[in-house]
């Protein structure tokens, strides 16, 4: 909200020649009315949400960039992704997102090195990544790192889902 006074309507009528007073029959008198300014629209209460969010912190590699939005703003909540882009990991990787897909709004990704996925998603605020990696092939066990605190804990995929929900509150 800001308010104006009468500012605006002052530097209209300045320059525009015309005469924008208001006159007030009870009163008998003529004065430029105050302007007061309010903004309503879903911009800029974005921006405030998105700002109060996005957080900075240092790591190993330089910063870490984390936009901490509450698990039910975040885009994606859950994103598999397997260790590696690899024959073997690649189709259980792919079973495992077909699992968790009809819950939970979900991507998978398989470029590039783990780190860096990790990242990606901690910059687009996903709250939640389900790892593959060799040993899920043998144990059916997946790992589901959190976003904030970067906490890692392995779950059979047979009990993949209810745990996801549990961590999201779903």
């Amino acid at each position: 909200i800001h308010n104006r006074t009468d500012y605006d309507l002052r530097r209209h009528m300045e320059f525009s020649g015309k005469d924008l007073r208001y006159f007030d029959e009870a009163t008998n008198e003529r004065f430029i009315p105050h302007v007061v300014e309010t903004a309503v629209g879903a911009d800029r209460a974005t921006y405030a949400l998105l700002c109060a969010a996005y957080d900075e912190e240092p790591d190993k590699e330089g910063i870490r960039v984390v936009l901490r939005l509450h698990k039910d703003l975040a885009p994606y909540k859950v994103a598999v992704l397997p260790l590696s882009k690899n024959e073997r990991l690649t189709p259980l990787a792919r079973e495992v997102h077909a699992l968790v897909r009809p819950h939970f709004l979900s991507t998978y990704d398989e470029t590039q090195a783990i780190g860096r996925r990790y990242r990606r998603q901690d910059e687009i605020g996903t709250p939640l990544c389900v790892t593959i990696d060799f040993p899920s092939l043998d144990d059916h066990a997946v790992t589901i790192r959190e976003r904030d605190s970067m906490a890692q804990v392995r779950v059979p995929i047979a009990d993949l889902v209810p745990a996801l929900r549990e961590k999201l509150g779903a």
